[in-house]
This record gives structure tokens, sequence and C-alpha cells, in this order.
């Protein structure tokens, strides 16, 4: 309403501007809507929205008469000419409001977070975590036989897992949904059970949730 009021305004002051040169007196708009008489359709720009007709800025084609009438009185409408068309553009530029971005809500059901869960516990089911980690030297160096698995300097723990999870998979997952008796202690592959609610399905074969894990030496 802000950019039809100052426009308005704008208009009504060059309408009653009585210092215009003769030669251009003729681009005044009552002169131009009596003019348009001998025309059967009148090109003139919206100064506001209306209904069936066009958008506040639009140029429309309208009868004499209702431009005569009804537009011009009220400055619903202007001529179609260069004056009118450029003070409408920078009305329009500066006192238009700023549309306000809709969001939209979005119902999640009980349904969907258990498609989701699902969908989640068979990633972490058939994906294998990898880890690196710094191994005690001092170990390696008293080891039996090589094939004795190399110590860690510090044994992976389930917040070490949890935190591998969100980072790696980007999965976010709880320290009681992984059962760990014990933390890692050393480099090699192990099958770290899951526990998940009993309404998520298994997969057909599998007993339980479970996460693959692979831990290696820096």
């Amino acid at each position: 309403m802000a950019c039809i009021q100052y426009g308005k305004n704008a208009l009504q002051r060059i309408i009653k501007d009585t210092r215009l040169h003769p030669s251009d007196r003729m681009m005044q708009p009552l002169l131009f809507s009596s003019q348009g008489v001998r025309h059967r359709k009148l090109e003139v720009i919206l100064t506001t929205s209306i209904e069936k007709l066009g958008k506040a800025g639009e140029t429309v084609k309208v009868a004499p008469g209702y431009f005569r009438n009804h537009l011009m009185p009220k400055l619903l409408a202007v001529p179609n000419i260069d004056k009118y068309a450029y003070l409408i553009k920078e009305q329009r530029r500066i006192y238009q409001p700023v549309e306000e971005e809709v969001v939209k809500v979005v119902t999640v059901t009980k349904e969907d977070k258990m498609k989701e869960y699902e969908k989640a516990a068979k990633r972490l089911d058939s994906t294998q975590l990898v880890l690196r980690r710094l191994i005690d030297k001092e170990k390696f160096r008293t080891r039996a036989t090589k094939d004795e698995p190399l110590a860690l300097q510090s044994s992976v723990t389930v917040d070490d897992l949890v935190a591998e999870v969100a980072r790696q998979l980007s999965i976010q997952i709880m320290p009681e949904n992984v059962h760990l008796p014990a933390p890692l202690p050393t480099c090699g592959e192990y099958e770290v059970p899951l526990r998940f609610p009993k309404s998520i399905p298994l997969p057909e074969g599998k007993i339980y949730w479970s996460l693959k894990v692979k831990v290696r030496s820096k």
C-alpha cells in the first residue's frame, strides 16, 4: 500500500503542475484520455492490482471511457507514456514491500521415523568403519611374533565409535546402542553388536545388528 500511496501523491503533483511547456501539455493524462475516444482501446499502466485486469505495474489495454471515468479519477492507472512508466517503475522499486518467505511445515509420522531408523540400521550393518590409531611402540618392540596384533597407545572406546559413526556415516547413535564390554586394545577387524529397538525388523538371516570396525595403525 505504501507503493500505491506514494505513487499517487507523485502523480497528483505531476497532474497539478501548470508550468509545463505548451507542447508538453498534450501529455497530461486528462487530455490523453480525451484523445483516446477515437481509439477502441487505450494502453495504460496500473498503479495498483485490479482483479481480472492485471497487477500493479503491468501495461494493459482498456476502453477509453473506463479509463476516463473510473481508473484515472481514482489514480488506479496512468497513460502508457515514458514519463509515467518511469515514475511507476521507480515508486515500485523504492516502496514495494519485500515478500516474506513461506515456510512449509512437513509433519513426520511415526511410520516415516521407523523407515528412517531401519534405513540407518541397514547402512550401519553393511558398512565398515575404519579408524586409525597410533600404536604402542614399546609393546611393538617386545612382540613375541610378527603375527601378534599391534597394541594401541589408547584403546578404542564406545564414545570413539559413536563419534566416528557420526563423522564417517552421518548417522547419530547413542552410546547405549553400542554393545562393547571392553575397549578395543589392538589393531584388527571387529564386529561390534548394536542394540536397536525390536520394532526395527532385522534382515532375513540376521540375529542381531552389528557394526564392522577396522582399526589400523597410523
